[in-house]
């Protein structure tokens, strides 16, 4: 028999919960990484208008669906599916979308490794432990596959404990502490000589470069990808919260700390760059671009630290200690999306279905980590890129055009007797039906196209 499902206590233990899933390495690291190589204030105005337009309904769809049947993605859609096709096509999406968030999870479990190395090493570095440090910092097999292996043991712990016990309670610890600790590092970098520069690139647009397709393209694979929409993360946080919670709400709320953390990252990140330059760290590739992605968290900025004495080992060790609480909060709603799935269809108790989970994406992680130079950025595409966005599509046509209108309407009126009467249940059902679903598509094509 299955385990008793579990539920958030309170809209505050959601909201970590969820806005902890959102929030990871793709708002503080891929956010202002992709915004410093896309044009910096002509992404963040791209994505803005994609979050806000695209991933905000997608994320409802996966809300409804999930308070409405109580259970994992699988389940979910098959039990909104009226037709046997369409139980066998929701099966296949709710199947697809656990492996997705599994190798989601096998990948990002490497990097959350390397934050966790860095951070360690800035403690090292701080105890006058100058070999440790430098092995810490050093790309080897070695301390890959360890620290990715602690990792795992970490998210595997809280997962383990359940939904209240164990993901609601330490996100509510996390949260908190992922917020001051980036809020106290962007003052600081902020104050710096430099930092002007970076903030005049984060928020003039080019706006000739807010057209460009390969901009379009990056800034909704971000909106997804910091969601953690697709792969049915949100779709099982929604089967966890009460009937009488207003979801509209629920939804609004966690898209706002969402995004409002992915921008107030960028006022780290980018001016940070800068501050690296002014200090005579190089922030330019050979053609003139600013370098992006894991040369400018594991080189530039280690760099910047270096610069500046005692206080940037300190900053450093905060940094990546901001790395690897963002890393945490979304990693252990990924692993949650198969254990769901395991626990409600085969009757698996929790703690063996978390860690024979777990164990089987630490060895996929161990496979990426020896085929690194094949495999990894491989697997980074075919997920982020391609994957998240192609889910979410399926899932915006279960709510928008599968699950009927009444049900909708009924699921939305259990939290809000009021509902009907107001502005989403006269935009919502129409907008995710028809305008996010061709949207969605028309930027997959032109991914695919070039």
């Amino acid at each position: 028999m299955a385990s008793v499902r579990g539920e958030f206590s309170s809209r505050f233990g959601f909201v970590m919960a969820a806005a902890g899933s959102a929030v990871g390495l793709g708002n503080i690291w891929g956010f202002p990484t992709q915004a410093a190589s896309n044009g910096g204030a002509a992404f963040l105005l791209v994505y803005l208008i994609l979050a806000f337009t695209l991933a905000y309904p997608a994320l409802m769809a996966e809300l409804i669906i999930g308070r409405h049947a109580h259970a994992n993605a699988v389940s979910a859609l098959r039990l909104i599916s009226p037709t046997n096709l369409l139980r066998r096509i929701g099966v296949t999406t709710g199947v697809v979308g656990f492996l997705v968030a599994s190798l989601i999870l096998s990948f990002y479990a490497i990097v959350a490794g390397w934050m966790i190395a860095f951070c360690l090493s800035s403690l090292a570095g701080l105890l006058g432990m100058q070999e440790m440090s430098d092995w810490l910092t050093t790309f080897s097999i070695t301390r890959n596959i360890a620290f990715m292996l602690l990792f795992m043991v970490l998210t595997i712990s809280i997962i383990s404990a359940g939904v209240r016990q164990g993901i609601e309670r330490w996100s509510e610890r996390l949260m908190p502490a992922l917020l001051i600790t980036l809020a106290l590092l962007v003052a600081y970098v902020l104050s710096l000589d430099g930092a002007s520069d970076g903030l005049k690139i984060y928020l003039l647009p080019d706006f000739e470069k807010a057209l460009s397709p390969k901009l379009i393209i990056a800034a909704l694979g971000a909106a997804f990808f910091s969601m953690s929409l697709g792969v049915g993360t949100m779709l099982v946080y929604g089967s966890y919260i009460s009937d009488s919670e207003n979801l509209p709400v629920l939804g609004g709320l966690v898209t706002l700390v969402d995004i409002s953390i992915a921008v107030l990252a960028g006022f780290l990140v980018l001016p940070a760059m800068y501050v690296a330059l002014h200090n005579g760290v190089e922030i330019f590739n050979e053609a003139g671009a600013l370098i992006s992605e894991d040369t400018l968290i594991f080189t530039v900025l280690p760099e910047l630290f270096r610069t500046m004495g005692i206080t940037g080992t300190v900053v450093s060790f905060t940094f990546f200690f901001l790395m690897s609480i963002a890393a945490l909060t979304s990693s252990i709603s990924m692993l949650e999306v198969p254990v769901a799935y395991t626990i409600e269809e085969h009757g698996v108790r929790r703690s063996t279905a978390v860690w024979a989970i777990g164990g089987l994406i630490a060895v996929a992680s161990t496979i990426i980590l020896l085929n690194f130079n094949t495999l990894f950025g491989f697997v980074v595409a075919l997920t982020t890129r391609y994957s998240q966005p192609l889910l979410g599509f399926m899932l915006c046509l279960f709510a928008g055009w599968v699950m009927h209108r009444n049900t909708l309407l009924e699921e939305l009126s259990k939290g809000n007797p009021e509902v009907a009467q107001g502005l989403f249940w006269k935009i919502w059902p129409w907008y995710v039906k028809f305008f996010c679903p061709v949207i969605i598509l028309a930027i997959f094509a032109q991914s695919l196209l070039g």
